[in-house]
């Protein structure tokens, strides 16, 4: 065993233990607990638990990776994901709390009818679904090349780990998993970074000294046959550039795992300071990613470019037994870098790889590579814990309890129904991870277009017009959602490359956004609209400090228990 292999499993042992700790200190026997902690998580644990689930093996593993092959055009991604917190800060944590339900489909379908919520459901299953693939991936990655498994093994042990703190502890115990594990991940990501700053430009604030090295390194991208690192538009048409970074923006506002972060405060106005100190945790890592990239590119070009494949480092060799790094037959020199397989060149490197290889690539000592290697592994437990719960939600409560149990069901068995369903999601997900459709930050990419088509514009048309109904929304979301899959699936494996207009699978959906609102707003203005309490009840809701009224439905309930008329 390596020195690596021992640090990577020291970290990443004594990281599990905490998380699998604190899973069952906060285990839980009640659905409120199990959905929303029981709504008493303090605003600063809450907004780190936030920024975890949020940063996801796409930010930590494969963003910086990214940043350094497509250069200017990959501030898409730190656009698309930070601006996208603003929208929901603004526009929709602080009404969604206020409405006080468990899941995004039940706001949905009090707000519009159990059809809609049936939807919204089905649509929050499959974009969850399209993320966690991402996750598990990344936790492969990890322990393909630190623990010397085949990808699909790590993908497994991975998917076990994370299925018991959440199955343990629900919302309650991801919450506080999560919080140690952002810990864990920003302190991973940190750390090797300014020792890089330090050894490449003498200043260890990479935020600030990564710009020191831009000319240099945009003369050693053309120099390998790469673009120019600065020049924008070179790696994606202008048009495409826009739509990805909307589409991730308000895909970020409309992912059912982020959403229902904002039930699990104590208040209103702890949902609105959550996604603050959410953006603030966030922007640690965001701001030190475009450093990394190009560092790493740096580091890649000046100490492999030209290079004899008989004399190339040994982190080469490492990656090259995972198949994420390859060397092309009969090359004897280095003289052309690429992440496309398909482009031919002389030495092909995964953008997937490019963090955790840093520390081995600037030469870093072996316990930064396995706090690294941890740090990757947290990035993707966090987020595909969260993500595991939208799935059991959506299954259990919003299908078995209110389709099928008709709101007849126990506190026990609501509970089983859940962690089957959670059981059942970690088995397709390890399918979908061992062989995914693109690179982890791409499909992630894809889950974010997905959630842009379908809930934004339900949600953001359910607060703010009253006018719209619950036909305009079941056939707005599921149009958008149906156009919005149909050219992912058409663009990646009908017709793989094709594209319409410029508009790649990660922008789509932008467009599927679009259509949903005209789609919505059309059949509403047709339709019958809704009925004048539940207008004035979305009336209410637009001003959260106000007093929630209370809905119909609940005003039902209610009299139905204490025996009196609603």
């Amino acid at each position: 065993m390596s020195s690596i292999q021992l640090w990577t499993l020291i970290f990443i042992f004594l990281s599990f233990a905490v998380y699998i700790g604190i899973a069952w200190r906060s285990r839980v026997k009640e659905t409120a607990g199990f959905y929303v902690a029981g709504q008493g998580i303090p605003t600063v644990a809450n907004g780190a638990a936030v920024a975890a689930d949020w940063m996801s093996a796409a930010s930590f593993i494969s963003m910086a990776g990214l940043i350094a092959f497509l250069g200017y055009d990959g501030a898409i991604y730190l656009m698309g994901w930070t601006g996208g917190y603003v929208l929901l800060a603004l526009l929709l944590a602080p009404y969604l709390r206020k409405w006080g339900k468990f899941t995004v489909p039940e706001f949905v379908g009090d707000r519009y009818s159990e059809l809609v919520r049936t939807i919204a459901a089905g649509a929050a299953i499959l974009i969850s679904f399209t993320y966690v693939v991402g996750q598990m991936r990344g936790g492969g990655i990890v322990f393909s090349r630190f623990l010397n498994m085949p990808v699909a093994g790590g993908v497994a042990v991975a998917a076990a780990i994370i299925f018991t703190y959440a199955v343990l502890g629900g919302m309650k115990g991801i919450t506080w998993t999560q919080v140690a594990q952002y810990t864990v991940l920003i302190v991973a990501y940190l750390i090797p970074a300014f020792a890089i700053a330090q050894t490449i430009t003498g200043f260890p604030i990479p935020q600030v000294s990564f710009g020191s090295i831009l000319a240099e390194l945009n003369a050693l991208s053309i120099e390998f046959g790469l673009s120019s690192y600065t020049e924008p538009f070179t790696e994606r048409p202008r048009i495409d550039v826009f739509m990805v970074a909307m589409s991730l923006m308000i895909g970020t506002a409309g992912l059912p795992h982020v959403i229902i972060r904002f039930y699990t405060t104590k208040s209103v106005r702890g949902a609105r300071y959550s996604a603050f100190w959410a953006l603030f945790f966030i922007a640690l890592l965001y701001t030190t990613a475009p450093a990394v990239g190009a560092f790493a590119k740096f580091n890649i070009l000046e100490g492999v470019g030209g290079t004899e494949v008989t004399e190339l480092p040994g982190w080469i060799d490492s990656w090259e037994a995972t198949g994420l790094v390859s060397v092309a037959e009969g090359v004897e020199t280095v003289e052309s870098i690429s992440n496309d397989p398909d482009e031919g060149a002389d030495l092909t490197v995964d953008n997937d790889i490019l963090v955790l290889a840093n520390p081995e690539i600037a030469g870093l000592p072996a316990p930064v590579v396995g706090l690294v290697a941890a740090g990757g592994m947290a990035a993707a437990m966090s987020t595909a814990a969260g993500l595991l719960l939208v799935i059991s939600s959506s299954a259990s409560h919003d299908f078995y309890f209110r389709r099928i149990k008709k709101g007849h069901a126990s506190e026990s068995e609501k509970l089983l129904v859940g962690r089957l369903a959670m059981a059942g999601a970690v088995l397709i997900a390890v399918l979908g991870g061992i062989n995914p459709p693109a690179f982890v930050a791409q499909v992630v990419a894809f889950a974010f277009g997905l959630g842009a088509a379908s809930f934004f514009p339900t949600i953001v048309l359910g607060i703010f017009w009253k006018r719209c109904n619950a036909v305009g929304a079941a056939v707005g979301m599921s149009v958008g959602l149906a156009f919005t899959a149909l050219y992912m699936i058409w663009s990646l494996y009908l017709s793989p490359g094709s594209t319409l207009l410029d508009i790649s699978p990660e922008g789509i959906g932008t467009i599927g956004a679009l259509v949903n609102f005209v789609v919505t707003i059309v059949v509403s203005k047709a339709t019958t609209p809704p009925p004048a309490e539940l207008m004035e009840l979305i009336e209410d809701i637009r001003y959260p400090a106000k007093q929630r009224r209370v809905t119909p439905s609940e005003a039902a309930q209610r009299a139905k228990r204490e025996g009196g008329d609603p």
